[in-house]
């Protein structure tokens, strides 16, 4: 398996969720589930485990598909995620 280099050691680099694709944390929105809702965390203060997800609708879309919420955050059963859909859909609005 190849592991793409970044150019600069200090930058952290995660994985989205959505479309699996390992990018600079930067580029990524952390969510994190707060009960059984996955809440947006744009300045990334909230505490607790942390997905990385591209803020696009179609990334949503995919983790949405594969379940992806469930496993990356380690919740079972349903999570809501109106909230984060919310925050992508009023984010792109405003691109």
């Amino acid at each position: 398996m190849c592991v793409r280099r970044v150019q600069s050691r200090s930058a952290p680099v995660r994985t989205c969720i959505g479309c699996r694709k390992q990018v600079l944390a930067a580029e990524l929105l952390r969510v994190v589930a707060q009960e059984t809702v996955v809440v947006p965390d744009p300045r990334r203060r909230l505490p607790g485990r942390g997905a990385w997800l591209h803020p696009s609708s179609l990334c949503l879309s995919q983790a949405v598909r594969r379940r992806a919420f469930g496993r990356a955050l380690r919740v079972s059963g349903h999570l809501d995620i109106s909230a984060l859909e919310h925050y992508v859909e009023n984010r792109h609005e405003h691109s």
